[in-house]
């Protein structure tokens, strides 16, 4: 098969494809890391929840080991219990983080912060 004199298109469509084909690997990886870092948020939280209301149970009944059941819940959960504050009437405010790893961006912590505790009256 012979072209006329002067085609210039010559083999552009390869060049076109994989132009095409880098740009979605781009975005896909893109996707991939930034649904890792939405369910690892989502995770901090769901373990931030958690732990404040083990540590609220405790805390209500007024024993000493609130701070320690939310710990412990907060690492059942893949969780790191950064803090926890006992305020009056049984109060318990956590904050957590989970470290998310992103394959070769390497890794960064996702926190998050709860409270628990009983209702105040007639609220």
């Amino acid at each position: 098969m012979t072209r006329p004199p002067g085609d210039a298109e010559r083999g552009s469509a390869t060049v076109w494809v994989l132009a095409l084909s880098g740009v979605l690997a781009v975005l896909g990886a893109a996707t991939v890391l930034v649904g890792a870092a939405v369910v690892a948020r989502h995770r901090a939280g769901t373990a931030a929840d958690m732990a404040a209301l083990a540590g609220a149970g405790r805390a209500v009944v007024g024993a000493p080991e609130a701070c320690a059941a939310a710990a412990a819940v907060a690492r059942a959960d893949g969780a790191v219990l950064d803090s926890c504050q006992l305020a009056a009437a049984g109060v318990v405010a956590v904050r957590v983080r989970v470290d998310v790893r992103l394959g070769p961006f390497g890794s960064f912590p996702a926190g998050a912060r709860a409270r628990a505790g009983p209702a105040p009256p007639g609220g």
